[in-house]
């Protein structure tokens, strides 16, 4: 029998962790009886009753596995994390929100007996905040188009994962991984799989403007050149632009100097304009030195307080992973 880790990353789920539980559990006693399931729960330091609820549910159930990190080190961070721990045969990644059905695991399932070795689930539809979607688009197209590798539109890490591309996340030593791009560059065979995302009803999302902001820095500055690019391009213009009117501003003073006033208009405008865009580039390029900077430190991705119900000859090679990252 085949075993499939579903990995479930939780802050501050308490609404919604018992309906994971039986959500998941449902769709596999009901469409895939002849799988083996493990849930496992990643806690990013929650304050509400989100751990004490998981510690019940590996009591009772041995399926149902644990992590619990030692303070809030990031979601991406920690899915990255919980998904590079997970055993068995294949591991399927989903949100404790339930915005992403858990039934349409079948259908990763099935594409992977077909194959695959990476299946995506891709948003055609959300019940989200339109305007959020609207810009969720727009960033994706401008990622997919500014890199070198071909990004999954509407796609934030929902989808199964097969064994040998965990263990190429557990090889990997980068502190500020960033799925949705490796997904995209390390070039298994993938299949996408659309589905409608749904509207949370339980809790309150976590992630607001700037965890929404990082997380796009973070794919900016890991997988795209085209900002650095725009800073050389659009200084060289500015540069020739300005060499230009100097010299037109010589000229015309030199030879209509009652006639051609320089108002300290243009002037102002000008200082401001060039201000504005240095200060933009200046931050951008400060983005990257940041990451730069948290890669060269190398610091681990998560620190664990403490796992639950993980089987005894695993754990060993699994933190001996930990410890080589």
């Amino acid at each position: 029998m085949k075993t499939i880790s579903v990995v479930v990353p939780t802050y501050n789920e308490e609404d919604n962790v018992m309906d994971v539980y039986r959500r998941i559990r449902q769709v596999f006693s009901e469409k895939l009886p002849d799988y083996r399931l493990k849930l496992q729960f990643i806690d990013n330091c929650s304050t509400d009753h989100t751990r004490e609820l998981i510690r019940s549910l590996c009591e009772r159930d041995e399926d149902v596995q644990a992590i619990f990190n030692a303070k809030n080190f990031g979601y991406n961070r920690s899915l990255f994390y919980g998904l590079s721990q997970a055993e068995g045969d294949c591991a399927v990644l989903i949100n404790a929100d339930m915005q992403d059905p858990p039934e349409v695991i079948p259908r990763f399932v099935a594409e992977w007996e077909a194959g695959y070795k990476i299946v995506a689930g891709v948003k055609t539809q959300s019940r989200e905040n339109p305007v959020m979607y609207f810009f969720r688009s727009i960033y994706y197209y401008l990622m997919k188009h500014s890199t070198e590798i071909d990004h999954i539109e509407h796609f934030d890490g929902f989808g199964l994962y097969d064994q040998e591309f965990i263990r190429v996340l557990r090889e990997m030593d980068d502190p500020l991984p960033y799925l949705r791009g490796i997904v995209a560059e390390l070039g298994f065979k993938r299949k996408d799989i659309e589905y409608e995302q749904v509207k949370r009803k339980k809790g309150k999302t976590h992630f607001r403007f700037f965890a929404l902001y990082d997380l796009a820095m973070l794919g900016i500055t890991s997988y795209s050149k085209v900002i650095m690019h725009c800073c050389t391009i659009l200084g060289g213009i500015l540069a020739v632009v300005s060499a230009l009117i100097a010299v037109v501003t010589l000229f015309m003073k030199l030879f209509a100097w009652d006639s051609f006033p320089m108002g300290t208009a243009a002037m102002v405008i000008g200082i401001f304009f060039l201000g504005a865009v240095q200060l933009f580039f200046i931050g951008f390029v400060g983005e990257y030195v940041v990451n730069i900077n948290a890669r060269v430190m190398r610091h681990p991705l998560v620190v664990e307080e403490t796992r639950l119900n993980f089987e005894t000859e695993n754990v060993e090679r699994l933190y001996e992973t930990k410890i080589t990252q």
